[in-house]
């Protein structure tokens, strides 16, 4: 980190400095696949965000009539065993995982990164303590722990969240132990604590602001693993209520169908893998734009 660049930290808050900004857009536009997958977000985003205008049908309507039908005009994508129109149910799913995966994501983040700085930036019992925590907790698989949770709590929209929050936010507080580690022994963070500065305002003007980059591109790469384990979760019958429509539970409810209509899972398939791809695209984009060494040149 070059001194000009501590110097900007000292006088500003959370905000990352003008000329560090405008290299991040510079390099963003130097890459096509980040370009194609912000495009490609922005459009499943906006199609998430207006899925309760745009449905043709009620998701949940059945019609025994119309059930298993192919995909056709009046159903562009076919109905289920049910009847329920599949656009409108991808549509709505869409707009469901994107919600829960925000939310498991930002409080993740927010959590592991208040208790790895803690960890990091104290030492001493308080990083012993939350080692220890955060070791049990990476020690389980993710899946067979939201189960766990998922099998006391029960499903639900809240429950989910709650249940995948726990089980992600170990990793998040890991790193920050780690960056806080590595940036407290800096120079300007030695500096601001022999000038008498208070340990919050040290955390918030030096600590975090230099220590956040490599969490938000775990948490861009961990929001596909967010979607995927909530599909992964519904697929089993424990992740949200069967009135509320979800890619994983279109899975579930179509895989007695894949001889006779295997679009009923090969749609609601797709549409996690796409999503999956866009942010693993955007993390591993995000993590080569972030790298200091990126070009040989240093922006932090």
């Amino acid at each position: 980190m070059n001194n000009a660049f501590a110097d900007r930290l000292r006088k500003k808050s959370f905000l990352l400095p003008e000329a560090y900004g405008s290299e991040l857009a510079k390099r963003v536009f130097q890459r096509k696949d980040m370009l194609f997958a912000l495009a490609a977000l922005l459009l499943f985003a906006g199609l998430a965000l207006f899925a309760p205008l745009i449905s043709p049908y009620d998701p949940n309507a059945i019609d025994l009539k119309n059930k298993n039908l192919n995909p056709s005009g009046e159903h562009l994508l076919g109905t289920d065993y049910l009847g329920r129109d599949l656009l409108s149910r991808i549509l709505i799913g869409a707009q469901t995982s994107l919600s829960i995966a925000s939310g498991v994501v930002l409080i993740s983040l927010l959590l592991g990164t208040a208790l790895g700085c803690a960890a990091g930036y104290y030492g001493g019992i308080v990083d012993e303590s939350v080692s220890r925590v955060i070791d049990i907790f990476l020690s389980f698989p993710g899946v067979i722990f939201a189960l766990t949770i998922m099998g006391v709590l029960g499903s639900g929209v809240f429950n989910l969240m709650l249940a995948l929050s726990i089980v992600h936010w170990a990793k998040y507080a890991r790193m920050m132990r780690g960056q806080v580690l590595s940036i407290k022994k800096q120079e300007f963070v030695l500096s601001a604590i022999t000038s008498g500065a208070g340990d919050f305002h040290i955390i918030r003007k030096h600590i975090v602001p230099n220590a956040i980059a490599p969490l938000l591109v775990l948490a861009t790469i961990d929001f596909g693993h967010v979607i995927l384990s909530i599909a992964t979760l519904s697929f089993l019958g424990v992740g949200l209520p069967a009135d509320v429509p979800e890619w994983g539970a279109m899975l579930s409810a179509g895989k007695e169908f894949m001889r006779t209509a295997p679009y009923q899972t090969i749609f609601p398939g797709l549409a996690i893998t796409f999503i999956v791809v866009i942010f693993s695209i955007l993390g591993d984009g995000m993590r080569d734009i972030l790298d200091p060494n990126h070009d040989g040149g240093e922006i932090y």
